[in-house]
């Protein structure tokens, strides 16, 4: 049995995994301080024998016997990641640290999910692995931005330096079930809004685009890397290669929420990327892996959990 460790477990994507290797016969340790996670996002794992949460900072070392390290300890949303942009930084950086520390002791895999927002405000479309990006090293998403790509260097040099194995994937926009109402990202921001009856907002004319992938599929490659026999260290990209305008997506979620919503228009916000797809020709020939859930299936199922949510909820 595969012992895996996940920081930021309790988060959207870490419950989401947690829940699959439990479900494929792993043991998993949660760790997670609770600052974007939630303990409602694990509530119908604790009692697994196979599961354990602890609340933990990753900024402060931690120690596991384990086969794999995954490290999801970062807030994703702009939103939440601005609340406290020093956090947010020092989490990337000293969490990875203090992660690659302990599979550097253990001999343990190390797994970093990094990000789309490498790239910046791209100057290349589609993103591939070797473009460097364009990123503002001070504006508001700097936080985020040059925590991961310090997390990067951070897993290249202990490679190089430790042999550490560390694999390296850069994620682009996910969506799905488990996402918080308030969370800030646009899918989640549109479904709200329009099952609340509201005004949809978007941020620019509605040109700008956005590669949708359903966490489920994000969440199959993370176990097909999990699985794998040989190492690799990538970095490799994981999303979905369609890309949809903010305009489109709007009207879809609309449609689809046989919502009243009209659409409202806001400035862009500073650094926001004007377009974002990846190229994931590596992540096919590696790890045998595409994205297979379609838009409108992973919206509405998307759309039923936060029906589910109760009224009370979107008071």
């Amino acid at each position: 049995m595969l012992k895996v460790v996940i920081m930021g477990g309790a988060g959207f994507l870490g419950s989401n995994l947690s829940r699959t290797l439990l479900d494929n016969k792993f043991e998993v340790y949660c760790l997670d301080n609770l600052s974007t996670g939630s303990t409602t996002n694990i509530h119908q794992l604790v009692n697994h024998p196979n599961f354990t949460f602890i609340e933990h900072d990753v900024r402060n070392k931690f120690s596991f016997n384990c086969d794999w390290i995954v490290n999801l300890a970062s807030p994703a949303s702009p939103l939440r990641y601005q609340l406290n942009p020093v956090g947010t930084l020092t989490t990337n950086f000293q969490g990875t640290l203090n992660g690659l520390e302990l599979a550097r002791e253990t001999g343990a895999k190390f797994l970093q999910a990094s990000t789309s927002e490498i790239y910046g405000d791209p100057e290349i479309h589609p993103q591939v692995e070797n473009y460097w990006g364009n990123v503002n090293p001070v504006g508001i998403r700097s936080c985020y931005d040059e925590g991961k790509r310090a997390a990067e260097t951070l897993c290249s040099d202990f490679a190089r330096q430790y042999s550490v194995k560390s694999t390296i994937v850069r994620i682009f926009n996910t969506y799905g079930p488990g996402m918080a109402r308030d969370d800030g990202r646009v899918v989640s921001n549109f479904i709200v809004q329009a099952l609340e009856q509201k005004n949809l907002t978007i941020y620019g004319d509605g040109t700008h685009t956005r590669s949708l992938c359903f966490v489920d599929d994000l969440i199959k490659a993370f176990v097909k890397i999990l699985l794998m026999t040989d190492y690799v260290f990538g970095p490799i990209n994981l999303g979905n290669p369609s890309q949809i305008t903010m305009f489109d997506l709007a009207n879809q979620i609309i449609l689809l929420t046989k919502s009243k919503s009209q659409l409202i228009y806001v400035d862009l916000p500073n650094d926001d990327p004007k377009k974002r797809q990846p190229d994931i020709s590596l992540a096919k020939k590696i790890l045998g892996w595409e994205p297979t859930v379609d838009l409108e299936s992973g919206l509405m199922s998307t759309i039923d959990y936060f029906k589910g949510i109760t009224v009370r909820s979107f008071q």
